[in-house]
């Protein structure tokens, strides 16, 4: 059990010669633990030095040492559920010495992804996609003639999606040959694990009573009452040791639960079901952060790291600096201040409790408080429904996650324009999470849909003032706001309505004129004041402040929108749309996130990279400016 994070690369020699999982395969089963131990603290190691998810990759060393110590990867395809806990798989598939490239700009990713590595059959982020993807795999190997393996490593907490049980369905309809391995890390489906579960499964998983068992149901399928008399006894017997009557009732052979970090009884288990056709299901109970002692003691505290600063030489007592509340904070301090007003306000989350800053409301309001977990399609609509009896449901969402309720939002919400309110976390870029998880369309996606009202705040006393205005709003609304701190804005406690629509001049000049959608204001403002340009604050997306358009459009030569959406369909969009229908012919330069997925890194290298800092704001108007004075020059030549 190791206590600390290592700082120095600890000595890990058997591991340092496996570069490939052929390698793995190579050596001896007794040899198995010591790659564990060794994986482990190079893991820690690597985390320490980089930051990222940790705690569910130290729960599968020991699974993902066995899986590609059976399995014939790449050949055979291993497809990892949201891929938090692809760290060991990473480091076994010949990217160990990359790790320390983890999470940042031209390094490794945080998640599987097919570009990286042959060995990332698929390319994550989001959960519950993995059965459906190596069922996928199956059926798409099968009609090419190939008859490779598939296997898919999914948790308990994905499970709980409808796409899970979507694809649980479609595959013991097909009956392809292809494993579910069932990682439950927070015990959520069955505490049944011990020397007598591990034995029935082993006996359920061995050759000999497969074989049986197929051999009982084809004799006794001839006498239809000795089979069902047959099959429910098997199912009751089954139903006392185990928990997997679902599973074999949807068509899968359950195998289970055994002790996941018991490598011996995981090769042992994997290897009988390896040649056996038809779906299977291994269900492991494994230990999240198994290892690292205070890890084990908070999972959810240890689900990721930050990266270990160096020990200064000499300590130097220096004067605490207040830190400025992160922006899922601001909209914690304000669900709670809002409850207190009104007894309508349910919270929603899909499993987003601590991430989304609901923590203090789930222990004072736990009446009004309800986690629905990987769900967010039953979020959106569980949300409808409530506001159908007049409760006022706030949906606390990531913006990547609300992707997945659209046609919700849409069919219904929007539609029936029910008074539900969308908090909207990690708008925008999210750093080190890469493309997967960023927010990078919700202001496209939401802004085509009737009886929305969108705001974008440009600060933390914004963002809690325009969530009061949109919870006072009767309708479907929604607030984005981006991940970690802001500007350190002043927080007013009182809480006053803004009025829908309206935007707000924050500096006058000439020439240019900025709409700022959002937290790029910041820079907007920078850029302003070295080009004598004007800011205008737009704050909301929808409606748009149209006045305000028609006032820059006639006083400035060149209008600047500015937002940490994609440009294509954005707030950028929406100004165009205004001024084409209002026939206002004018110079216009939409800033905003290119039409490319963004990788990972930090927040400000990404902005740097792709324009939206201050300078690369000021370089694109500039450019800009030339290229219209060139214009008028060839005009007036001609």
């Amino acid at each position: 059990m190791f206590q600390e994070i290592p700082r120095t690369r600890p000595n890990t020699p058997l591991l340092d010669s496996i570069d490939e999982p052929a390698q793995l395969r190579a050596l001896e089963e007794r040899q198995l633990e010591q790659v564990a131990l060794e994986l482990r603290e190079y893991l820690l190691y690597c985390v320490g030095q980089t930051g990222g998810h940790f705690g569910a990759g130290l729960g599968v060393v020991e699974l993902t040492i066995a899986l590609h110590y059976i399995y014939n990867t790449p050949e055979d395809r291993l497809v990892w559920d949201v891929g938090h806990q692809t760290y060991p798989h990473k480091i076994l598939t010949g990217r160990r010495e990359q790790m320390l490239s983890m999470r940042q700009k031209g390094g490794l990713s945080g998640f599987p992804k097919r570009s990286e590595s042959d060995f990332d059959t698929f390319g994550v982020g989001h959960s519950s996609t993995s059965i459906s993807a190596a069922l996928g795999m199956a059926l798409g190997a099968h009609a090419g003639g190939e008859e490779r393996k598939a296997v898919a490593v999914i948790g308990d907490g994905a499970m709980t999606a409808g796409m899970a049980f979507e694809a649980l369905n479609h595959a013991a309809h097909s009956g392809r040959d292809m494993l579910v391995v069932l990682n439950d890390n927070n015990m959520s489906i069955s505490r049944n694990v011990g020397g007598l579960a591990t034995y029935f499964a082993k006996i359920i998983a061995s050759k000999p009573y497969l074989s049986a068992r197929e051999g009982s149901r084809k004799l006794l399928s001839n006498i239809p009452k000795m089979w069902q008399l047959a099959r429910r006894t098997e199912e009751h017997v089954k139903g006392m040791i185990m928990p997997g009557t679902l599973f074999e009732e949807l068509g899968f052979n359950y195998v289970g639960p055994i002790d996941g970090h018991n490598l011996h009884d995981l090769v042992h288990t994997l290897r009988n079901l390896h040649s056996q056709p038809g779906p299977q299901l291994l269900h492991v109970v494994t230990k999240k952060g198994k290892g690292f002692a205070p890890a084990e003691a908070d999972p959810v505290g240890y689900h990721a790291l930050n990266k270990l600063e160096p020990e200064p030489r000499v300590q130097v007592a220096v004067p605490a600096k207040p830190k400025s509340p992160k922006y899922q904070d601001v909209f914690g301090r304000w669900l709670c201040d809002m409850a207190e007003q009104d007894e309508r306000l349910i919270a929603i989350t899909p499993a987003m409790c601590e991430g989304s800053g609901m923590v203090e409301f789930s222990e004072r309001f736990p009446e009004r408080f309800h986690d629905v977990a990987i769900a967010e399609q039953h979020a959106v609509t569980v949300a409808a429904g409530m506001a159908c009896e007049g409760q006022k449901p706030v949906v606390a969402i990531y913006s990547t996650f609300l992707q997945r309720g659209y046609d919700q939002l849409v069919h219904d919400v929007a539609i029936q324009d029910l008074d539900v309110l969308f908090a909207i976390d990690r708008a925008g870029l999210v750093g080190e999470d890469g493309q997967t998880h960023a927010g990078s369309f919700d202001l496209t996606f939401m802004r085509c849909i009737p009886n929305m009202v969108i705001a974008a705040p440009s600060d933390e006393n914004q963002c809690r003032q325009m969530l009061y205005t949109t919870y006072r709003h009767q309708g479907p609304a929604a607030v984005r706001y981006p991940r970690g701190t802001g500007t350190g804005a002043q927080i007013e406690q009182a809480m006053t309505e803004l009025p829908i629509g309206k935007g707000e001049i924050r500096k006058r000049g000439k020439g240019v004129a900025i709409l700022s959608f959002g937290t790029l204001l910041a820079p907007a403002m920078e850029v302003a004041e070295r080009l004598g340009a004007t800011v205008c604050d737009m704050r909301w997306v929808k409606p748009l402040d149209t006045a305000l358009v028609d006032e820059m459009a006639a006083s400035h030569q060149l209008l600047v929108t500015l937002e940490e959406n994609t440009v294509a369909g954005g707030a950028g969009s929406a100004v165009n749309e205004y001024l084409v229908n209002r026939g206002t012919v004018m110079p216009l330069l939409n800033l905003g996130l290119p039409d490319q997925t963004i990788e990972h890194g930090k927040h400000e290298e990404l902005l740097a990279a792709i324009g939206l800092d201050a300078a690369g704001i000021e370089r694109r108007i500039l450019e800009r400016l030339a290229l219209m004075a060139a214009n008028d020059s060839r005009s007036a030549a001609s």
